[in-house]
């Protein structure tokens, strides 16, 4: 006698609820994308479409506490309030945010390669820097490299990279503005 349950038997899907585990899974997804909205600055937090007052208000009260017994009460307090709204614009509103960062980490990287070639390469770098940046000025690269130079000869440390990198990124804010 067989009285194993017959494993041919069609279960429907949606009679199935989820596990314990895929519940805590997704509740703890949900205090992920609220400690996020914890941890981003003032105009960041802004750009979010959070419509429940409730979940905005706790989470200016997380973005106040100290204690980490409260902090961590107050982020399993959010993840609650989260489950109950439709966490999705967040989702999609933090993920345009990365986007941005993500940008301008790549500009800044950009800029800082293109100044780096330019201080190894001398006056000789100076065509990349125009061929990347056209309306930069070519007797202001070639002060700027001699001012590095001469800071390097007599042993000071110079603040060229620095004055350099500045003006490489506005000369890229101004080509990004057409």
């Amino acid at each position: 006698m067989n009285t194993a349950p017959d494993s041919s038997a069609e279960h429907d899907p949606e009679d199935l609820t989820p596990s314990k585990s895929a519940r805590k899974r997704e509740m703890h997804a949900l205090q992920a994308i609220g400690t996020r909205l914890v941890a981003l600055s003032d105009n960041e937090l802004a750009t979010i479409p959070i419509e429940d007052e409730t979940l905005r208000e706790a989470i200016d009260l997380a973005r106040r506490l100290n204690a980490r017994g409260g902090l961590r009460r107050q982020m399993q307090f959010i993840g609650k309030l989260m489950r109950t709204i439709d966490p999705q614009p967040i989702e999609d509103a933090l993920q345009a945010l990365d986007g941005k960062h993500q940008a301008t980490a790549a500009q800044f990287h950009r800029l800082e390669a293109l100044r780096d070639g330019l201080i190894e390469s001398g006056d000789g770098g100076i065509n990349a820097v125009l061929a990347a940046l056209p309306q930069a000025e070519p007797s202001q690269l070639r002060q700027l490299l001699r001012q590095h130079r001469k800071c390097l000869a007599a042993g000071k440390p110079s603040a060229v990279p620095r004055k350099l990198f500045r003006y490489l990124k506005s000369l890229d804010e101004i080509s990004n503005d057409y």
